[in-house]
């Protein structure tokens, strides 16, 4: 049945099942969006002003605490910053365990997000739990899928949950070399799973939807990005990583505590898997780039419902680069390079999860903290998922309320916000003239 939408109003007073307090608020008036906000009402938690005082080592384990699914994001973004002040390039084995710690990173959170959280909206389920009684073996094979990546970050980070084993410099320990073979063998059994999560989420159901969006990420001349490279879009932009505060800035929304973050020269821009793959999808592992050809994902992918199967495929990737960084591996000969404190100003940016995590820092001579800069994915992808919201709802008046609800929530989702790693509506309220 055909909604009455010449004037209405959609308000979801609470994103439930979220890491995280946001909401949503829709105005239509005379058949047309007159209103559109997504709020995020968590109070600020100030991490920022925490830093100030501190000194510089103790940043990574700080800013760990932001985020339990991806805090090796914020403590590598924050010691790349620091190591441009020392001026302290790593290489080698150090190098290429980082890379492996960000793939336990990216297999863990992009697992949870796509069989837990994600894949009961294409499936017409309320949660996992529901879709568990229906696919059994989907749900056990991402739970497995996920204690893998978690297992990764365990052993080089120290625990699952914000590592506590990573410095500036390097790392304090370095695990012994068998631990990282007795890992070959899972890894070999999830990279056959990832080909067969590819084939899965490329089987969902998906709505048409395109934008016209200005995809951001990182991009390095030789591997798909993780901690290092130039930030560019598919618009022209290719700068440093330190020109970052010369092109991007956040503004304050009245509705949103949480700072909306845009392109000085054009707005709203994209960030995570989709801007990634668009950008840097030559440098995908050649399984990966296979088995997303062979599900018929080539850029430029524009649908960010899509974004599951985007997931699955940097999943893939991620497995496949851990599997390569421990068979060619050699053992540090130690586990940190020797760091001498410097005043200064440093930038890092690196590829979490749900997109670029920008970091700013001054130190002084005596490696005190004087400004810390924090800019996460979430909020670099906020006026992009309301411009979505607008859009998508903007085509689908007629839909019944239950169904526009549902899809709103999907839209949200799709970009797997950090206040919330799956957001389901708590209460909705439709109230019409």
């Amino acid at each position: 049945m055909k909604q009455n939408h010449k004037s209405q109003t959609i308000r979801v007073d609470y994103l439930a099942r979220v890491e995280g307090e946001g909401a949503l608020y829709i105005r239509i008036k005379d058949g047309r969006i007159n209103d559109l906000k997504f709020k995020i009402f968590e109070p600020p938690r100030f991490f920022e002003a925490f830093l100030r005082g501190r000194h510089f080592t103790e940043a990574p384990d700080i800013t760990a605490r932001i985020c339990g699914i991806c805090p090796v994001a914020y403590q590598m973004s924050s010691i790349h910053a620091m190591e441009k002040i020392l001026g302290i390039q790593i290489d080698g084995p150090l190098r290429e365990l980082r890379r492996l710690l960000y793939c336990g990173e990216w297999i863990e959170s992009h697992v949870l997000h796509v069989y837990m959280l994600h894949a009961p909206d294409f499936l017409g389920y309320q949660d996992s739990i529901q879709m568990a009684r229906d696919y059994p073996d989907v749900v056990k094979t991402g739970l497995r899928l996920k204690k893998i990546g978690n297992e990764i970050v365990r052993i080089l980070g120290g625990r699952e949950i914000h590592p506590i084993n990573v410095r500036v410099g390097g790392f304090y320990k370095i695990p012994d070399r068998k631990a990282f073979q007795e890992l070959l063998e899972d890894l070999k059994w999830a990279r056959d799973a990832a080909i067969g999560m590819v084939r899965f989420t490329a089987g969902l159901n998906f709505p048409d939807f395109e934008n016209d969006y200005e995809f951001v990420a990182l991009s390095h001349p030789e591997e798909y990005p993780f901690n290092e490279g130039r930030l560019v879009s598919n618009k022209g932009l290719d700068i440093a990583v330190e020109d970052y505060d010369a092109h991007f800035e956040e503004i304050h929304v009245e509705h949103s505590n949480a700072l909306h973050s845009v392109l000085k020269e054009r707005g709203a821009y994209f960030v995570g898997p989709l801007a990634r793959f668009n950008l840097n999808f030559d440098h995908l592992s050649p399984l990966a780039q296979e088995v997303a050809r062979e599900v018929g994902l080539v850029p430029e992918i524009r649908n960010p419902f899509k974004s599951i199967i985007v997931r699955s495929v940097e999943t893939l990737y991620a497995i496949d680069e851990a599997i390569r960084i421990i068979e060619s591996f050699d053992m540090p000969e130690q586990p940190a390079v020797d760091v001498t404190v410097r005043a200064g100003t440093g930038h890092g940016c690196t590829e979490a999860p749900r997109g670029i995590l920008y970091h700013r820092y001054t130190i002084d001579e005596a490696g005190i903290i004087q400004t810390a800069k924090i800019v996460p994915p979430t909020s670099q992808n906020q006026k992009t998922i309301e411009d979505d919201l607008y859009h998508y709802v903007s085509r689908h008046l007629d839909l019944p309320k239950e169904d526009l609800t549902w899809q709103c929530e999907q839209a949200i989702r799709n970009y797997d916000p950090c206040i919330s790693c799956a957001t389901h509506f708590l209460k909705l309220e439709i109230e019409r003239e």
